[in-house]
């Protein structure tokens, strides 16, 4: 069997109770939840309303409503941004976004919206005394500020608290991406002073594919980027003002948002910190045995780089896609080659056009799966 080394991307396998939960719902509760008044549909109503404030209760939420399901953390960031930002509005983001925030702002400045981006230092990291100084130099307000709480390249965590509480304190909005870091880094929106969360339900979270949410904060009311049947109201042509179902339009996923509250399930109960110190420990372990190779490069920061899960590095003179390309083909070893989806990360750290080679362990792998890396990497290069 493979190894799998990829859970930056999608965690594999998930838990079995994830399994079950999925298989469990399709076959009984497979229908339209919420859309008709026989007991079947209110039962998978009740199914959804209980998942919601499952994952309200796991990001200090107070209002479950405020909670919408996407299909993934791009679908809810593409909400959040199109869906507030306007012409004239200025906006500050950083050098490290993944394309699911780089690209919508990239489309919304040609629509007139001012995009500003912090730079960082070496290992990724933003200064928030870089921030502060950006914002007051502009010329008008900045309507929001949008950053990804974690690195899908390095593996940094941004100090989100310290950033959104100033920004709360100015009366700017915002935004965090943690489609890297929930379900892997405590996150609580009001200490951390977030008015808009998306979250990846297929990532640390252990949901399946197509599953993600967006919070929106109780003064915003975006503008729908879907228009369609909500199961109320069916007379009026306008979308309702209520908050979920003014962003659900058509039929859930009942069976994936069941297999999602498995995840979350199965993450509280591991506990965050112990699988943070799993993970570390085998990034830790991966770090040191290629500080022993010849002509081995690690991106990683200094300080809490562990706690994003992921290690990125480089063979001096091969290309990232040849090393993944033999880990997969003579190894059986599945790591991520290339930019990522997140080219202005590499740009920050130097590692553009060909990218990295990127690992990120997961919950069920084991140091034997570290060890069986270090080797092939030990035969690729040829030392001895």
């Amino acid at each position: 069997m493979a190894i799998y080394l990829d859970n930056a991307a999608t965690t594999f396998p998930k838990p079995e109770s994830v399994y079950r939960a999925i298989d469990l719902t399709l076959r009984h509760l497979g229908v339209s939840p919420g859309r008709g008044s026989y007991q079947l549909s209110l039962e998978a109503g009740r199914l959804v309303l209980g998942v919601r404030e499952t994952v309200a209760e796991f990001f200090g939420i107070r209002d479950a409503s405020r909670v919408v399901f996407a299909a993934n953390a791009t679908s809810a960031i593409n909400l959040a941004l199109f869906g507030l930002l306007q012409s004239g509005d200025r906006v500050v983001t950083s050098a490290m976004e993944h394309n699911a925030v780089s690209r919508p702002l990239h489309a919304l400045a040609a629509r007139g919206v001012e995009v500003v981006r912090v730079p960082v230092d070496a290992c990724g990291l933003i200064d928030p005394a870089v921030i502060r100084a950006i914002v007051r130099e502009g010329k008008g307000p900045t309507r929001m500020v949008v950053l990804s709480h974690c690195s899908n390249v390095t593996g940094v965590v941004q100090p989100v608290a310290e950033i959104g509480n100033w920004c709360r304190r100015e009366g700017i909005l915002f935004m965090v991406d943690a489609a890297q870091s929930a379900g892997q880094v405590p996150i609580h929106v009001e200490d951390m002073g977030i008015d808009l969360l998306a979250v990846a339900g297929h990532k640390s979270l252990l949901g399946p594919p197509g599953t993600g949410a967006l919070y929106v904060a109780e003064s915003l009311l975006p503008t729908p980027l879907v228009c369609g049947g909500t199961g109320g109201n069916a007379i009026s042509p306008q979308m309702p003002e209520e908050l979920p179902e003014r962003f659900e339009s058509g039929t859930l996923n009942t069976p994936a948002i069941a297999g999602l509250q498995a995840g979350i399930e199965f993450v509280r109960q591991a506990g965050l910190q112990k699988i943070q110190r799993h993970k570390a420990g085998l990034l830790e372990q991966l770090l040191c045995g290629l500080r022993g190779l010849p002509g081995i490069r690690c991106y990683n920061p200094s300080g809490n780089w562990s706690l994003g899960g992921v290690l990125s590095f480089n063979v001096e003179g091969r290309d990232p896609a040849e090393i993944g390309f033999l880990l997969d083909e003579e190894y059986g070893i599945c790591v991520r080659t290339g930019l990522h989806c997140a080219p202005d990360a590499h740009r920050s750290i130097g590692t553009l056009p060909s990218g990295t080679i990127r690992v990120s362990p997961g919950l069920f792998n084991t140091e034997k799966d570290i060890d069986a890396l270090l080797a092939a990497m030990e035969k690729m290069i040829g030392w001895r």
